[in-house]
């Protein structure tokens, strides 16, 4: 896999209740159980997804004060060659879903989150095969 230019979701594992810091979000609450946090790429995804991983890094997107935390893992990612709009698109059909974290994610459009808290794994890779995201094997 090149330079994909697209969106991506992250399936999160939150083994544990957490209060985090979340930057200019304050603390929140996570209860622990699965999440789904939508991002998008518009220059190299893979290695954006690649950074992710890491816990070590500057703090600079929410999902980076979540991700530094031990009890998160990241356990599946999807992706879509796609522009950047449709991150929102698939932020808005998903908060009709899921429980999204008001304002996670989502400082730099008008979306209420990026990220979810999801019920059941089948159900999300249902919903996001539909929408036309396959897993990224990286």
């Amino acid at each position: 896999m090149g330079k994909t230019k697209g969106i991506y979701v992250l399936v999160l594992s939150v083994g544990r209740d957490l209060d985090v810091d979340v930057g200019s979000l304050g603390a929140i609450h996570f209860n622990s159980g699965l999440y789904a946090y939508i991002g998008s790429a518009q220059n190299n995804l893979e290695r954006r997804v690649i950074r992710h991983f890491s816990r070590e890094k500057r703090l600079f997107w929410h999902i980076d004060y979540l991700l530094k935390n031990e009890y998160v893992k990241i356990q599946r990612v999807f992706f879509k060659a796609a522009p950047k709009t449709e991150e929102c698109l698939l932020a808005k059909d998903m908060n009709a879903l899921y429980k999204p974290i008001k304002g996670f994610g989502s400082s730099d459009c008008t979306c209420i989150s990026h990220l979810f808290k999801i019920e059941s794994y089948e159900n999300l890779d249902s919903f996001l095969r539909k929408k036309g995201l396959a897993t990224l094997k990286l």
